[in-house]
């Protein structure tokens, strides 16, 4: 398989969450569709923001993540805390990292924001090859999750 055609991908979730407004369900289905889009993609899922300074797991694919990260800790942690993607290109080099599998070598997270900015949690995608993710990622994701959380009827 080849890398992801974001675009595409952009476009089917588009057609997919159409009337959805339920951040979970939005969650599960773009977790499901950006996991199968490319072979780089190992563990893709959200931790949600469920109290101040905490997230916990949502809806993801792959095998088991951790259940809760605080924003003190780890990638997603740093993206949570900062508000902008960490690309990592070797997870062992990260201060904090968390490994929730060891078979992870590199990791992208996104935060996730709603129409008003409002943090709601983080996208995270873990790969088993080192220096897997790029800015043409980040664009690329930071454009499918405006689709999905970024419009004024997506509450929570």
């Amino acid at each position: 398989m080849a890398r992801a055609d974001y675009n595409e991908l952009g476009q089917r979730i588009r057609a997919l969450v159409e009337g959805e407004d339920d951040p979970i369900a939005l969650m599960a289905t773009v977790a499901c569709e950006v996991h199968h889009a490319d072979d780089r993609f190992d563990w893709t899922g959200f931790y949600r923001v469920v109290a101040p300074g905490l997230l916990k797991i949502g809806p993801y694919q792959g095998g088991h993540g951790c259940l809760i990260i605080p924003f003190s800790r780890g990638v997603c942690g740093a993206a949570a805390r900062t508000g902008r993607t960490q690309i990592v290109d070797d997870v062992d080099a990260f201060p904090g990292h968390i490994a929730c599998a060891s078979s992870t070598r590199s990791e992208i997270v996104l935060p996730v924001r709603d129409f008003r900015g409002r943090l709601l949690g983080v996208l995270d995608i873990d790969s088993d090859r080192p220096a897997a993710f790029d800015r043409e990622d980040e664009r690329g994701l930071s454009a499918i999750l405006a689709i999905a959380f970024a419009r004024p009827e997506v509450q929570d």
